[in-house]
């Protein structure tokens, strides 16, 4: 079984138009991120400390660097980064936030992102709680939205914000984890029937996951472009030598 870190940001700056595309709305600042493998006794989680001890408004530069320092150390150490939307969105903010964009996005090319591989085997997305309800998990948590935690960050509501992106992430973990041993990622799409997407040969980093061949996507009016999820990534990242796929470390 990989050994998988499952991880989860949540922003800062609040966006009022929930319509609007968030990464249009940037820079985003980073108000909380929480990491979780099954062999950890709690989850690490990661805030701004700002003059008086308390969680910052936002993470600083010098934090968000030092949260990617620590992922590498976790990838180092032989675990497999695992997120839902980490490759287009998640590690996409901490590199403008860390300033450390080469460095994000090695992190992105090896880590695995299911809905990345899912957009790339099936040409379409699946919400992470579709997923949970397919594959029999408890999902995320109740009332809640990645929308509505900045502005709940910015009231002081910390734990509260700390709790939903913890609850994301033990999803994250639980779904990565069953669907390997599956072989299969089970969703319900919305008209309430159970679809499920093959993984002989279990979860693919992103680097992999970029080269299976483009599915049939002909029957959508406006499907998710790969290339344009991975846009912010330096060329020659995802194009290492030859005999050394997703080997970036």
């Amino acid at each position: 079984m990989t050994r998988f870190l499952a991880f989860d940001i949540e922003t800062a700056k609040v966006v009022t138009d929930e319509s609007t595309d968030l990464l249009a709305s940037r820079p985003l600042g980073i108000a909380c991120a929480v990491a979780q493998a099954s062999d950890m006794a709690q989850p690490r989680v990661w805030h701004g400390i700002d003059a008086a001890g308390r969680p910052a408004r936002q993470m600083s530069q010098a934090e968000s660097a030092a949260m990617v320092s620590e992922l590498e150390q976790f990838v180092s150490r032989g675990y497999t980064i695992v997120t839902w939307n980490g490759a287009a969105f998640d590690f996409n903010v901490i590199a403008e936030e860390s300033a450390l964009t080469e460095r994000t996005a090695r992190l992105a090319a090896v880590h695995v992102d299911m809905i990345f591989q899912a957009v790339c085997a099936l040409g379409h997305y699946v919400s992470l709680q579709k997923a949970a309800e397919g594959m029999e998990l408890k999902g995320k948590t109740e009332g809640m939205s990645g929308a509505l935690a900045p502005k709940m960050w910015a009231e002081g509501r910390y734990q509260e914000v700390i709790d939903y992106c913890t609850q994301d992430v033990r999803t994250t973990l639980a779904l990565a984890e069953a669907a390997e041993r599956r072989k299969k990622l089970v969703w319900i799409t919305q008209r309430g029937t159970p679809r499920s997407l093959a993984l002989p040969d279990g979860w693919l980093n992103v680097h992999d996951a970029n080269l299976l061949p483009p599915p049939d996507t002909s029957w959508m009016s406006n499907p998710p472009d790969r290339k344009q999820l991975l846009s912010w990534i330096p060329p020659g990242i995802l194009a290492p030598p030859a005999g050394q796929s997703g080997r970036l470390f």
